[in-house]
């Protein structure tokens, strides 16, 4: 699902371009925009988005038509409160109700594949886009993977596979893989993605900070990783009042140059 855009100046400036092909990609477990104050509010997911002033941004946990939070479709709302449109993939999808993950962003881009992953329980699923950045293509992957080991196992395996990672669609130029992935670096499934992809927090820094939860951080379980030809800038798990409130994971920013 595609969503529409309008602007709003007040939480997003659209003149912002992108110099030297240096981009900000965040990625952010908004928790059906319910914060850890148990108020439901998507306009204050787009302000931490907005604070952050990235150019893509990768979402998990989104709501779409549910009763539990008004019926709303929060991946149109935060991308129209940002000026932006939302490429959603609804991992759960029950009559009207839909759940799942989006990549957000203003810059030209095309859906390359969405689908689900093997899950047992909740399921789970993977959102796949190419974006224009500059005139330079840019494959972005954002994926929630499951709660047991076993299962992200399965689920990594089959991102890696022709028909996602391994395809010659995703091979053929720089790559993100990123989103919540409940694996800690000790765990299977992050070991295989950093056995081809390069953890972009370990970039530039040797003590990358954890994201969950969000008012007393522990585990590191938000990640982004990189392709080979990508140079991390800055890496940052943006911990302020306004986020704390937010969800309960922090965001994680990141700034990258091809």
């Amino acid at each position: 699902m595609k969503s529409g855009s309008r602007s709003m100046s007040a939480l997003t400036d659209t003149s912002h371009q992108i110099e030297d092909q240096e981009l900000r990609i965040l990625t952010y477990n908004v928790h059906s925009c319910v914060g850890t104050d148990r108020q439901l509010d998507p306009i204050r997911i787009a302000d931490v988005i907005a604070q952050s002033g990235a150019d893509i941004i990768a979402l998990q946990e989104l709501d779409v038509g549910r009763k539990r939070t008004g019926g709303v479709d929060q991946a149109h709302r935060v991308a129209t409160l940002l000026n932006m449109e939302a490429y959603f993939h609804p991992a759960l999808h029950v009559q009207e109700e839909k759940y799942g993950d989006a990549i957000l962003t203003a810059l030209p881009t095309r859906l390359m594949k969405a689908g689900p992953l093997p899950s047992v329980g909740e399921t789970r699923g993977a959102i796949w886009t190419q974006v224009d950045a500059g005139g330079r293509k840019l494959n972005v992957l954002n994926t929630h993977l499951g709660l047991r080991n076993i299962d992200r196992t399965k689920q990594v395996r089959t991102l890696l596979s022709d028909e996602w990672i391994g395809s010659e669609d995703f091979q053929a130029a720089p790559s993100i893989i990123c989103g919540d992935l409940n694996a800690r670096p000790s765990s299977p499934a992050y070991r295989m993605l950093a056995g081809q992809f390069r953890d972009a927090q370990l970039r530039v820094t040797e003590r990358p900070r954890p994201t969950f939860p969000s008012r007393f951080p522990l585990l590191r379980i938000d990640h982004v990783f990189l392709s080979q030809d990508l140079e991390v800038t800055t890496a940052s798990v943006i911990s302020t009042p306004l986020t704390k409130r937010a969800s309960d994971h922090l965001p994680l920013l990141i700034t990258l140059r091809f």
